[in-house]
């Protein structure tokens, strides 16, 4: 199932084990080399520490917010070591510009959808330059689509190449 980013902000950690609220998401920990999510930061209900939460942890999405099994499934990030370097990155693609392999600027990311079962990006919505935005609109952009990501872009594969196609001459039949 694909979930917006901006559905996913301040959401519930809800403990499966006493069914009630043990946290909030803060914000996304994206990993920008496989572009998929590695967890949530996120505040603990009881000590108001910022602590994280894995995605391997997540039982399911439910309307109450995030279930998990429990309340430890909320991690300290100084425990986390093999996370650190993500975590340090802080990588976060809303803003980023987007352009094609042939240097033509499609717009900014101003959302993404997240496959909720794979924990991976799935779709970027741009927005269009405003000369543009009248006509066209949003674009999505699918992950197959993207060729690099860096800290000032991501790069996509253009799809408005026209071919020069050869129309074969018509032959008339004569019977």
């Amino acid at each position: 199932m694909l979930r917006l980013n901006s559905s996913m902000q301040n959401m519930p950690i809800v403990s499966l084990r006493t069914a009630g609220v043990v946290g909030h998401t803060t914000n996304i920990i994206i990993n920008p080399n496989k572009f998929n999510i590695d967890g949530w930061h996120c505040l603990d209900k009881f000590s108001k520490h910022s602590l994280v939460l894995l995605s391997r942890d997540i039982r399911d999405f439910v309307p109450q917010g995030i279930a998990v099994d429990d309340h430890d499934a909320m991690t300290d990030p100084e425990d986390l070591i093999r996370l650190q370097e993500i975590i340090a990155i802080n990588y976060n693609p809303l803003g980023k510009i987007v352009v094609t392999d042939r240097k033509r600027r499609i717009g900014k990311v101003s959302d993404y959808s997240i496959d909720t079962a794979a924990f991976k990006i799935q779709k970027l919505l741009v927005n269009r330059p405003v000369y543009k935005s009248f006509s066209e609109g949003h674009i999505s952009i699918d992950r197959n689509q993207i060729l690099e990501i860096n800290d000032k872009q991501i790069i996509i594969r253009d799809t408005d190449i026209k071919s020069q196609a050869v129309v074969p001459k018509a032959v008339l039949a004569t019977s």
